[in-house]
C-alpha cells in the first residue's frame, strides 16, 4: 500500500517539526537542569550509554562531524564530569571516552524531565492512543532510517 505524495510530504514536515520541537526541548531542559553545556555536547552522552567507552573518532563518525567538534564538547563535558577519559588499551596514543556515574545520573534525570513534559504535553490523549501513536513512530523511526541505508542522496529534480 503507498501513501499519497501529498500525505507523505505534509508526513515529512510533521517529523522535521517535531525534530526541531525535541532538539529545543532536548536544549532548554538540558539548560534548566545543568547550566551551559551545548545541547550537541548532551546529545554525545547517549552513544556512550548505548555502546560503551569509544575514542572521539568513533563519536564523530556516529554523529556525522569532525573529530575537532567532538573533542571540544568532550572536553566540556570532562571538565564538568559527565565524562572521563582513560588510554585505549588497543593504542596508547589514543584514549576512550567513557560516561561517568554523574553522566549517566544527568541522562536519567534528563529523560525523567522530558518524560514529565511529554506527559503534560499530551494530558488530553488516552493511554491507548499514546501507546497506538508510539507504534506508529516507532514504525516511521525503523521506515526511514531503512531507507535512509538504501538511498544515499535525494533524487535530483529534473529540469
Amino acid at each position: 500500500m503507498e501513501i499519497s505524495p501529498e500525505t507523505a510530504q505534509r508526513l515529512s514536515a510533521g517529523v522535521a517539526h517535531l525534530v526541531r520541537t525535541s532538539k529545543h526541548l532536548g536544549s532548554r531542559v538540558a539548560a534548566d537542569l545543568y547550566g551551559d553545556l551545548p545541547s550537541f555536547g548532551w546529545a554525545l552522552l547517549l552513544p556512550l550509554e548505548q555502546g560503551g567507552d569509544q575514542r572521539c573518532s568513533a563519536l564523530a563518525a556516529q554523529a556525522g562531524v569532525d573529530v575537532s567538534v567532538v573533542s571540544r564538547q568532550v572536553s566540556a563535558l570532562e571538565r564538568a564530569g559527565y565524562v572521563h577519559r582513560r588510554p585505549d588499551p588497543a593504542d596508547g596514543r589514543a584514549s576512550l571516552i567513557g560516561l561517568s556515574e554523574a553522566g549517566a545520573a544527568a541522562l536519567a534525570h534528563t529523560r525523567e524531565v522530558r518524560g514529565q513534559w511529554t506527559a503534560e504535553a499530551l494530558a488530553d490523549w488516552t493511554e491507548e492512543d499514546a501507546r497506538q501513536f508510539t507504534v506508529l513512530l516507532e514504525e516511521l523511526a525503523d521506515g526511514l532510517d531503512a531507507a535512509g541505508r538504501r538511498r544515499s542522496r535525494p533524487t535530483a529534480v529534473a529540469g
